[in-house]
This record gives structure tokens, sequence and C-alpha cells, in this order.
């Protein structure tokens, strides 16, 4: 018959411990161990049974004086460290054999033991993720959409989404209790939606600046010209200074994204040069002209 150290099943070093020591100890190993937080693992159910065991004994001050004068003989003077051996237990039994043998089963106790190892604690459901594209526009401003998704029972479920003014690229929104239904009375999961800022023909999104075309005529870019350029909330007037080249950018402060610390990026917008596809005649006479006297050729390095 091998000897249980209760007080070493409890966490407990010593047998002079008082009852709140214990029931301490107690509440520590039966979370620790309990069947619901190890996924039904046969080895920490029994492990949990011998925990309540230890409980029924050394919380009772009676069986506790008894088990004390047995613990004395076989741990308490030879101050040996006993490791935690599995007990021994008839199928379906709540006590184990060493129990039985010197304390008997009290069935109405055996009931009370079995019930609380049976009982389910609450279980919180399953967090779920998905993700949503939003226009940097309504990103900016902040918006409110809509979303459907298949719950896990197959029907299609509507939520309503509100989307801050500012949010990141790539930043989460969690709705509370929108995940997987809870089991045992637990709560329910969250859902988290990740937000993905997407670009438009007229913006992009680099960090926390935005990156805009500035398309320019040929005669603008050589001699220059005050322009205007849209932000994503505001025109804002900018010279261009004359020799512009194509793929130059012009860095407008302040007129970018918000950076959530009250601030923003810049706005950037980059040079494109556009000739007109068709010319009209004095147009073409023009262009001819400048041909003939300009003695620019950007293919020569030396220019």
């Amino acid at each position: 018959m091998i000897f249980k150290d209760y007080y070493k099943i409890l966490g407990l070093e010593t047998n002079k411990v008082n009852l709140n020591q214990i029931k301490i100890a107690f509440r520590e190993q039966a979370k620790k161990y309990h069947p619901d937080v190890n996924g039904g693992n046969i080895k920490t159910e029994e492990r949990f049974k011998d925990i309540n065991e230890a409980y029924r004994v050394l919380s009772n001050p009676s069986s506790k004086r008894k088990y004390d004068r047995m613990w004395n003989t076989h741990v308490g003077k030879k101050q040996a460290k006993q490791d935690y051996e599995e007990s021994n237990r008839s199928k379906d039994s709540v006590f184990s054999d060493f129990f039985n043998m010197f304390f008997g089963t009290p069935t109405n106790q055996a009931e009370e033991i079995n019930t609380k190892v049976k009982k389910k604690h609450p279980i919180k459901g399953e967090n779920i993720e998905t993700e949503i594209n939003v226009g940097i526009e309504d990103a900016y401003y902040g918006t409110e959409k809509k979303i459907s998704l298949r719950t896990v029972n197959g029907k299609m479920k509507t939520f309503s989404v509100k989307i801050p003014e500012g949010i990141r690229d790539g930043e989460k929104i969690r709705l509370l209790g929108q995940g997987k239904q809870g089991t045992n009375g637990g709560k329910n999961g969250d859902m988290f939606i990740k937000i993905n800022i997407q670009n438009n023909s007229k913006f992009k999104l680099q960090g926390y600046d935005i990156v805009t075309d500035l398309f320019l005529t040929p005669w603008e870019a050589a001699l220059g010209k005050r322009v205007n350029i849209d932000s994503v909330d505001d025109t804002v007037s900018v010279y261009v200074p004359p020799g512009i080249q194509s793929g130059e950018k012009v860095r407008i402060p302040q007129k970018g994204y918000k950076d959530g610390r009250g601030s923003r990026g810049d706005l950037i917008a980059e040079v494109k040069t556009v000739v007109p596809k068709k010319l009209t005649e004095d147009e073409k006479e023009l262009f001819e002209k400048l041909k003939n006297i300009s003695n620019f050729n950007p293919r020569r390095t030396n220019n």
C-alpha cells in the first residue's frame, strides 16, 4: 500500500499549517489540475481526485490528527521529500485504496466530492477574426460599416462596425461577445476585425504620409507655376519651381494622414509631366519653333 503524502499533494512541505493555509493550497492545486483546464487528461483527473481527497482529510480536524500520526511516522521523522505517486483506486471510485483503508468511505462526502469533480467550469468561447477594406477618406474621417458573416450554425448575421477616425492600416477593432459561444455558462468569445485601408486612384497611404500625383504641362514644368493640390480634407496652393522634373516630389507638411498624437504626416505630390495627345495647328507650330531654337537634349548628360 502506497502511503499518500496529502501535504505534498497540496503543495505543502510540512504539517504545521492551519486550516486557512490548507484551503489556499487546495484552491491553487485544484485550479491547476482541474480536468476542464487540462482537456480531460486522465492523469490530471486522477491527480484532481487526490487533491480533493487530501483536502477532505486535512480540512477536518479529527481526520487530520489521525493522518498526522501516520505522516509523522512515514514522512515527518524521516524528513524525506515524497514525489507524487498516482493513487490506486477502484474503477469510478472517488477515494483511493489508501483512504478507504484508513478512513473508510463516507457515502455522503463521496457524493459531494464526486459532484465537484464532475462539475464543469465555465469556459469562454473562442475568439474569431475577420477583416474588411476601408477607403482612405473613410478611415481618415471615421465611418460606420455593416458586415455580414456566417455563424457556426450556418446562419448569416449582420454586424454594425464603428470605425474610429484616423484608424491605422492593419489595426483591429474588437467586438465584445461576438465570437463563438461559451460553454457551461462561460462568456462568448470576441470578434476581432482587421482594417485594411485601401488606396484609390487619387491617394496612396505610406505610413502617415499620403502620396498623390501632380500633373503638369511641359511649359508649366519648364516655367514654374502656382497650382492647387487636393489633400484628403482640403485644397492647398503650392508654387512649383521652374525646371522641375517628372518624378520629383513636392512635400506639403501636415496635410497627410492622422498620426494618433494630434498631428499629421505630409502630403507628397509626385510630379508627372503630361504632353497633349493631339495638338492644334498653333500648338504644333510653337513646338516646331521651340525644337528649332532649343539646344536642349535630354539624352545628353551635360545638359
